[in-house]
């Protein structure tokens, strides 16, 4: 927010008000005064009495109002006096400048334009009028992550994430909600997955020792093109989404590694229904016991092959043999046969997608 436009607004009001009038920041810093000498003036301890109250607090002849949330204190608007026309006019200087804030930030602010264009809330063709408006650069490789706070603090998740990203000029962070945070951070152009998914484990590991909180990310694609951050936000919402189905011990799922289960989880449930009755006969997938459902977990995880998944499961081989047998004559799918293996794996995943979704088939 720019404190020129805070100066202007105070100087024309100085007609009207007698009273000494002014906005102090966040660090306790007078930005704006109808008494000019006093801008520059710190006046920290302001800061730190109102922050304790979140309310008009009088203080050595002068009445002090907060802007902004309870967790954070945006500016401080004060008004010389202690009587009840004071406490009106820092009232209504308040709202005032709260409302000119709000106007100046969707105008000009780049993260409130961001947030427009991932939510579609801009045209597409006035995307790069806007862009070139705010001075920023439009054709840079960007990801975004779709941060998702599972329990509350103290501290707003917002300011968590805004904290651990400080560069307000190259990452830019958004609050979607209560516990939804979007972070949209440059990248390099040679940036791999596993550096964009150790990004993600950086945060999961600092919310989780510092703030004792547990967060869900989702990490869409990268992009080159401001316009295609829409994209990549919806690819991060599709992978909290399937990572909820296939992936529910993970709590970083990307986009680009979701492979198969990005491919079923957007098929209709018709379709699903039909896939599961051609390929089992009736009621065959449901009679596979718990030792059995392991057993082929096991068996897919080494990679079908049965001395390696029998040394795991520590049974003798012959016995895994047995096990696969008798699955082979439950489904009609002999799991040592590749195109059978396949044919299974995607069966299991559909299942668990159809039990995932509320109506029971």
């Amino acid at each position: 927010m720019s404190n020129k436009l805070f100066q202007g607004i105070i100087y024309q009001m100085r007609e009207a008000v007698s009273q000494t009038i002014g906005v102090i920041d966040d660090k306790g810093t007078i930005v704006a005064c109808s008494e000019l000498s006093k801008i520059g003036e710190n006046h920290h301890d302001i800061v730190d009495e109102i922050s304790y109250t979140f309310d008009t607090i009088v203080i050595d002849g002068y009445t002090y109002k907060p802007i902004g949330s309870h967790a954070r204190i945006e500016y401080i608007v004060f008004v010389s006096g202690e009587d009840n026309d004071a406490r009106s006019i820092a009232g209504i200087l308040s709202v005032s400048l709260t409302n000119l804030k709000t106007l100046y930030d969707e105008k000009y602010d780049k993260t409130s334009f961001i947030k427009n264009i991932i939510l579609d809330n801009i045209l597409p063709g006035d995307i790069y009028i806007k862009a070139k408006e705010l001075h920023f650069d439009s054709e840079i490789h960007r990801c975004v992550y779709l941060i998702k706070f599972q329990n509350k603090s103290d501290i707003r998740p917002y300011d968590i994430i805004q904290n651990l990203f400080p560069d307000k000029n190259k990452d830019y962070v958004i609050s979607l909600g209560e516990n939804d945070i979007v972070l949209i951070k440059e990248v390099k152009y040679a940036l791999d997955q596993r550096n964009l998914e150790a990004t993600a484990k950086t945060i999961v590991d600092t919310v989780s020792s510092e703030f004792l909180m547990k967060v869900n990310i989702g990490i869409g694609t990268v992009v080159t093109s401001v316009k295609d951050l829409a994209r990549s936000f919806k690819d991060a919402q599709v992978a909290l989404e399937v990572g909820k189905v296939f992936d529910t011990e993970k709590n970083i799922i990307n986009y680009e590694t979701l492979g198969i289960g990005r491919l079923i989880y957007q098929l209709p449930s018709t379709l699903c229904e039909m896939f599961l009755q051609e390929v089992f006969k009736r009621g065959s997938l449901e009679s596979l016991d718990r030792e059995t459902l392991m057993t082929i977990q096991s068996f897919f995880e080494n990679n079908l092959n049965v001395s390696e998944t029998s040394r795991k499961l520590f049974v003798h081989r012959n016995t895994l043999v047995y096990r696969l047998e008798k699955i082979k004559k439950l489904t009609g799918l002999d799991l040592r046969e590749f195109d059978h293996a396949i044919t299974f794996k995607v069966a299991l995943m559909v299942k668990k997608y159809m039990n995932s979704k509320p109506t029971k088939y």
